[in-house]
């Protein structure tokens, strides 16, 4: 393909150039309209203001979000309770499984005839649980350590001695019945 220098596309396009002239009265329009966008041009223009506001708004609403997590990290009772006494830590571990492993015994004793009893020591568990965490908050809360330690492993204490209590006693009907059908005669 050959290449066209200027000189040979001017030549190209002699005389299909627009020769017109404008109507009369064309400069006055042009001139109005060029005074009229200098007048807009001049008037202060608020582009993008709304949007400026919202995304100043949302910036602050997450700075001020991210300082309240941060500022009001709440920890749980327990992660309070080990910061106020890690002592507690071990021993509430210790009596948890002890307790843990008592009441898989109870529950594996679980019969019609027991049922009752099983029912009613559940109740009683569930009780000293909600008092347990009732002390905790106490010691959170600032009360004597001392007094509120020494309550805490009253708790878990009087939890395990039920438990034991409870056993025996299904022991006691274990053996009741089993001696009641030894006497029975056929």
């Amino acid at each position: 393909m050959k290449k066209d220098n200027i000189d040979d596309l001017f030549e190209h396009l002699k005389g299909g150039w627009d020769t017109e002239e404008p109507k009369n009265g064309h400069e006055l329009r042009f001139l109005e309209k060029l005074n009229t966008i200098n007048d807009v041009k001049s008037l202060p223009v608020k582009k993008g203001n709304s949007f400026k506001f919202l995304f100043i708004a949302a910036s602050l609403l997450l700075v001020f979000g991210l300082g309240f997590l941060f500022v009001n990290q709440s920890y749980s009772i327990n992660e309070q309770v080990v910061a106020l006494s890690p002592e507690i830590s071990n021993t509430e571990f210790y009596f948890a499984n002890v307790i843990e492993q008592e009441v898989k015994k109870l529950q594996n004793e679980n019969s019609p005839e027991t049922k009752k009893i099983v029912d009613d020591t559940m109740i009683q568990l569930s009780k000293l649980e909600k008092n347990y965490k009732s002390i905790e908050r106490d010691l959170i809360n600032g009360g004597n350590s001392k007094l509120i330690l020494s309550a805490m492993i009253v708790n878990f204490q009087t939890r395990i001695d039920l438990l034991d209590d409870v056993l025996q006693q299904i022991e006691e009907i274990k053996n009741i019945k089993k001696n009641k059908h030894e006497n029975t005669i056929i």
